[in-house]
């Protein structure tokens, strides 16, 4: 069963358990941060992604994404980052004290260091937003309800050398797919909210699960 993610209570608990990384985390140097938005969308708990510009440079232009982005020296934190890059990306602009924690690093293939901040953003329509053109191509919400369905989730078996590297989670069936370092945090988050109801895609060897 779902538990209501968006009462007190849940937002009490969430932001109990990620207290200790928050603390150890926030202030740590990092390449970038994202924004990890929980909302309510006609009332149904869900999570806010965007679809990165096809106009944009790099590798992942027209990828699905967290709002986000480079760490600047003018920010005080990676708390600040995402907060800065949600306002710059969506025009949303998301108080501080509506943060709830930072969630576990990721790595991209640089090895450079992404920290994901989690935000309780309230009732949301993802079509009243002002996306930045130059950034985003499209914002979408998919509820909680739809990333723990079975059916909805997937997962692909990376090799090297004819070995097995490691296994990433893939969501699906939604506007557009989630994968990549936006699934990893994702997946955190499932295993936040929802403990016990989503079951971990996300392997590598030798990985300790914190």
């Amino acid at each position: 069963m779902l538990p209501n993610c968006l009462s007190a209570e849940g937002e009490w608990r969430c932001r109990r358990l990620l207290a200790e990384a928050t603390a150890r985390l926030r202030a740590r140097p990092a390449a970038a941060a994202v924004l990890v938005p929980l909302c309510s969308v006609r009332g149904v708990p869900a999570l806010l992604y965007t679809l990165r510009s096809s106009r944009l440079a790099g590798r992942h232009k027209g990828d699905v994404s967290f709002p986000g982005g480079k760490c600047d020296p003018t920010d005080h934190d990676v708390v600040h980052t995402a907060l800065r890059e949600t306002r710059e990306e969506l025009g949303l602009a998301v108080p501080e004290d509506h943060v709830w924690g930072v969630l576990q690093p990721v790595y991209d293939q640089r090895k450079a260091t992404v920290v994901p901040v989690l935000a309780g953003v309230g009732p949301l329509d993802p079509q009243s937003l002002k996306p930045n053109p130059e950034e985003v191509d499209d914002v979408f919400a998919l509820p909680l309800a739809h990333l723990l369905q079975a059916q909805n989730q997937g997962y692909t078996h990376f090799c090297q050398g004819g070995h097995f590297r490691y296994t990433l989670p893939v969501f699906l069936h939604g506007p557009h797919r989630v994968w990549g370092l936006t699934a990893i945090i994702t997946e955190f988050t499932l295993q936040l909210l929802a403990p016990g109801a989503y079951q971990p895609r996300l392997f590598f060897p030798g990985l300790s699960r914190g």
